[in-house]
């Protein structure tokens, strides 16, 4: 990200991408908010371009990560005409996979998950690639079981994780320990979809007090094993920068942006 320290990323959980971004989205009642969720989050029409054109499209802010590029999807024109939605690209599809799953806050069900794989060519003869996504829906109000879920999800827009499958460890894997809650459950108990690996660890209340849903510095550490145990502080001498006035240089960068978002949680 264009401004910030070294090792800071776009790391929403799934709660967050939901509770906060796509519902801020769909409310469209605070528009100097919706001007920063842009700078991270673009509306984007994905399935109009190839996955791998996706990430130059990305939020100015994000274009940079190399690892995922979150978009918000507009309804398309055959869903308000109560058809299913066109998933076809110039060089092949996406293709659902796995059982959907649910978005939790505080044990109450506030969103749909589904991941989806590109496929190249064209049905039944496509061939599978490496590039996932991840789209999550909202549901109007809360719910604390399956059951009480409305039988349609708010289609207005929709937000997505693409990224590419690869056999090294992401940022996106990285997410360090500490209080652990599974952010998304299958519908039918007992069953774990494709995806179920890349559960978001949900934020502490406090933490979200103090700092907006869109930061946080991932470990770089090859000994680490994916966890971070100061994964809360900044190096003073981080990867590339060679004095503590280049970190205080980086960090006054940074305090042009934060600030904004501060103001809009709480």
């Amino acid at each position: 990200m264009e401004g910030l320290p070294p090792g800071f990323r776009f790391f929403p959980t799934e709660e967050e991408l939901v509770s906060f971004y796509l519902r801020h989205k769909l409310e469209a009642t605070r528009e100097a908010l919706l001007g920063l969720i842009q700078r991270v989050m673009p509306v984007l029409d994905i399935y109009e371009f190839n996955p791998w054109d996706l990430p130059q499209f990305a939020g100015d802010l994000c274009r940079a990560d190399p690892e995922q590029w979150f978009f918000f999807i507009p309804r398309q024109e055959s869903e308000y005409r109560g058809g299913r939605p066109r998933r076809l690209t110039t060089t092949g599809y996406w293709k659902a996979t796995g059982s959907p799953g649910f978005v939790y806050s505080s044990n109450h069900i506030v969103g749909l998950k589904r991941t989806m794989v590109f496929y190249t060519g064209r049905a039944p003869k496509g061939v599978k690639t490496e590039w996932k996504m991840n789209e999550y829906k909202a549901i109007e109000g809360e719910a604390s079981s399956p059951q009480e879920i409305p039988v349609a999800p708010r289609h207005e827009f929709s937000v997505c994780r693409v990224y590419k499958k690869t056999k090294t460890l992401r940022s996106f894997d990285r997410r360090p320990m500490g209080e652990i809650i599974r952010s998304s459950h299958t519908f039918q108990q007992g069953t774990i979809s494709e995806d179920d690996h890349h559960r978001h660890h949900q934020e502490m209340a406090s933490s979200h007090q103090s700092s907006p849903p869109f930061v946080e510095r991932a470990s770089s550490s090859p000994d680490s094993s994916g966890v971070s145990e100061d994964h809360g502080t900044i190096p003073l001498q981080a990867r590339g920068l060679g004095s503590n006035t280049d970190m205080e240089m980086l960090l006054s960068d940074t305090e042009l942006f934060l600030p904004e978002w501060e103001q809009f949680w709480s």
